[in-house]
């Protein structure tokens, strides 16, 4: 979150403490039209040839408002202008959608995803987790700080997850000590990490997931500047930190194409996840694209998994490959803030992305729409799978592809053959 939105952030959240303290607490089949010829909606029956389906979604930030209804919260004071308890943010999501429990079973936030992710059965689960995992109070000076208790960390086990992505702009929010906590803490119960390590050459180090009879999922991940991460953060020799890009230029692209090259064979997917760009809007930078295009083009990258945004953005598929500029966040605690309503950040989507060998192209991206409430995730409701479905298409087609009903609770990308 860069400083101009930390600051309107800031300002809602004082209009909802304020407000807060003013009175009390109180798989049926769509028929729609038939895609057009023209448009793809999975790839050829491609035969024996093995494919990948991988899990992917923004941000998980289950630290602050989330933290505290689990069974081990960290203690309740924060350092916002603002809000000074992290319960207040329990509060005004009570306030706005009813009462949460207290506490809360670890598994009680993922709600009707467990379901999804069962039915789905994806080769991998990866997400971008969006804050630290730490006791520390070596508190950054940067206005939001997000940590949940290493107790805790049982919530993320119960959703079955194999990678969590470090490169992001709050999991140093507890400074260096912060981080290498998170890191045992999620190592310790068999979580990989990628983007974050002890020096840069874990931080470049891409989380290996093996997948039986098919292959690998390689995830690197990154994180860039123009997300709100600081400078300082950057991992190098002997220091701890994220792997943080200078910039989207055709030389870090020649870089990254290097770590690839040294880890990829073949069978394996390389998925680069990338946390980048403002927290709002639906404008995909024209700096964006081409650093994805050229992931593609010369570091052999098969999936761009952009996260940052609070809701859902446009798709897009070059040479086959799937570009997900901003996939929104999955679990957040703004509820009752009252943030950018009209791009609806109740809404979540999680990602189902199928990727078909040998040569790693898209097989078919199915999305199935979820709403935050109560700090937990249930299906959308047919009025908002209805608006997510026109809202995507609208942006996905500035980019060349299409959105279109599925089932009645599901999303499918629609692209045109390479």
């Amino acid at each position: 979150m860069g400083a101009p939105e930390r600051r309107a952030f800031l300002k809602r959240s004082a209009a909802a403490a304020l407000g807060l303290m003013a009175r009390p607490l109180g798989a049926k089949a769509h028929r729609g039209t038939a895609p057009d010829s023209q448009w793809h909606t999975a790839a050829a029956n491609v035969g024996a040839s093995p494919k990948f389906k991988v899990f992917l979604a923004g941000d998980v930030m289950t630290g602050r408002g989330i933290d505290q209804i689990l069974p081990h919260a960290s203690p309740p004071p924060i350092r916002e202008p603002y809000m000074r308890s992290a319960r207040g943010y329990v509060q005004l999501a009570e306030r706005a959608n009813g009462p949460i429990p207290r506490p809360a079973g670890f598994a009680y936030v993922w709600g009707d995803a467990l379901e999804v992710l069962d039915r789905a059965a994806p080769d991998v689960r990866v997400i971008n987790l969006e804050t630290a995992v730490t006791r520390s109070e070596d508190w950054a000076a940067k206005g939001i700080n997000y940590r949940m208790h290493p107790e805790n960390v049982a919530c993320l086990t119960a959703a079955r997850l194999d990678c969590c992505v470090l490169a992001n702009n709050h999991v140093m929010d507890f400074g260096q000590s912060g981080l290498d906590e998170t890191l045992r803490t999620l190592h310790d119960v068999g979580l990989k990490t990628a983007g974050a390590g002890r020096n840069r050459q874990q931080a470049d180090s891409p989380a290996l997931l093996p997948v039986a009879g098919k292959g690998r999922v390689l995830v690197f991940a990154f994180g860039a500047r123009s997300s709100g991460i600081p400078a300082e953060w950057a991992a190098d020799t002997n220091k701890p930190g994220i792997s943080l890009l200078p910039d989207l230029t055709e030389r870090t692209a020649q870089r990254i194409a290097r770590l690839v090259a040294a880890v990829k064979g073949s069978g394996d997917i390389a998925l680069a996840s990338i946390h980048w760009g403002g927290n709002w809007g639906y404008a995909v930078p024209s700096e964006q694209r081409h650093f994805a295009h050229r992931l593609i083009d010369t570091a052999a990258v098969d999936i761009v998994h952009g996260h940052s945004s609070h809701h859902p953005r446009g798709i897009e598929v070059y040479r086959s490959k799937p570009i997900l500029y901003g996939c929104g966040d999955l679990l957040n605690d703004y509820e009752g803030i009252g943030a950018e309503e009209q791009l609806r950040p109740d809404l979540a989507l999680m990602y189902f992305v199928t990727m078909a060998m040998p040569n790693g192209s898209l097989d078919s991206l199915e999305m199935v729409p979820m709403q935050i409430r109560r700090f937990r995730l249930y299906r959308a409701s047919a009025k908002d799978c209805a608006w997510l479905t026109a809202t995507l298409d609208r942006e996905c087609a500035r980019l060349g592809s299409r959105v279109a009903r599925h089932t009645e609770h599901s999303l499918v990308l629609r692209w045109h053959p390479a």
